[in-house]
């Protein structure tokens, strides 16, 4: 498979319905990723990184899944999807998962917080 194989998967969502519609399916709880960005990124004029946008295209998308340290096995959009949420101690869950995320785990984007 191409490695630029979800960016086709992407134009492909957004032909069948829409860059907006596509946008607010892969949304995250930080607004990521606008219409907008959708756009650059298959005029390939974005001048961000792009592995964030190509998780949540493969976990929703393209059924990918990671292996979360907390969770077990979560598609690569619900990884994005964790790592964005903020730190609330009220959920011993979600308190793991903000760990897990910034000590270390193979699937994180974060920078590592000891």
């Amino acid at each position: 498979m191409n490695k630029q194989n979800w960016v086709i998967v992407l134009a492909e969502a957004c032909i069948k319905t829409s860059q907006s519609r596509v946008s607010a399916r892969l949304k995250q709880t930080d607004g990521f990723p606008s219409p907008t960005v959708i756009n650059q990124v298959l005029k390939d004029k974005y001048p961000g990184r792009k592995d964030r946008l190509k998780a949540l295209v493969e976990g929703v998308y393209m059924n990918r899944t990671v292996t979360c340290p907390v969770s077990d096995e979560i598609s690569s959009d619900t990884c994005e999807e964790n790592q964005s949420r903020p730190f609330i101690n009220t959920n011993p869950i979600r308190v793991r998962l903000f760990k897990a995320c910034r000590n270390g785990c193979p699937h994180s984007r974060l920078e590592t917080t000891e």
